[in-house]
């Protein structure tokens, strides 16, 4: 089977893992806003939790969609991140054919948080209640690193401007200019 190929030589495809409450969401909306426009923010949790109300499992329908969208926003010239937890047992082969498919850079990074830094992150979220310290715990995966070693691990000491400083240095963002 041919696979198409997508985006340009020029789109950034990224990719941020991590645990819950490792500073995912927080470092993506850093790096649009930093950015502006002309990147588009893929979140997990927005299409899986809001959009489809779907359970993270095995061949769920939010992982083609993360897919879908990603590949049809690069084919219309945005850079893309992709923020999530993204199991690498779950998310591996699509984010692995996604990396292949695409023609410009891909870099991936793994937010490395320690669990107890996880819950103590975790209570200080607006949806604290909804899940607590024993759901964070069986959904916690040490390391759970995608096979090719595609990715950069950053650790729990790096603060949050160090980090977005670090991604856009490295995937050649700070020196793209925005869409107007």
């Amino acid at each position: 089977m041919t696979r198409v190929k997508v985006g340009t030589e020029r789109t950034r495809l990224i990719v941020l893992r991590g645990n819950s409450a490792s500073g995912k969401s927080t470092v993506a909306a850093a790096i649009r806003e930093r950015f502006g426009r002309g990147l588009a923010l893929i979140s997990q949790d927005n299409l899986r939790r809001v959009v489809l109300r779907d359970r993270d499992r095995p061949g769920a329908a939010n992982i083609g969609l993360i897919d879908m969208i990603a590949r049809y926003s690069l084919d219309a010239g945005y850079h893309v991140v992709v923020e999530g937890i993204l199991r690498a047992d779950h998310y591996g082969a699509m984010l692995t054919r996604l990396h292949t498919d695409h023609r410009g850079p891909t870099h991936g990074y793994y937010l490395d948080i320690p669990l107890q830094e996880t819950l103590a992150r975790h209570a200080t979220k607006p949806q604290a209640d909804e899940y607590g310290e024993r759901e964070l715990r069986d959904w916690y995966r040490p390391l759970d690193l995608l096979p090719g070693g595609n990715e950069t691990i950053i650790g729990a000491d790096s603060p949050l401007e160090a980090t977005v400083d670090h991604v856009m240095l490295d995937t050649g963002l700070a020196r793209l200019p925005a869409h107007e």
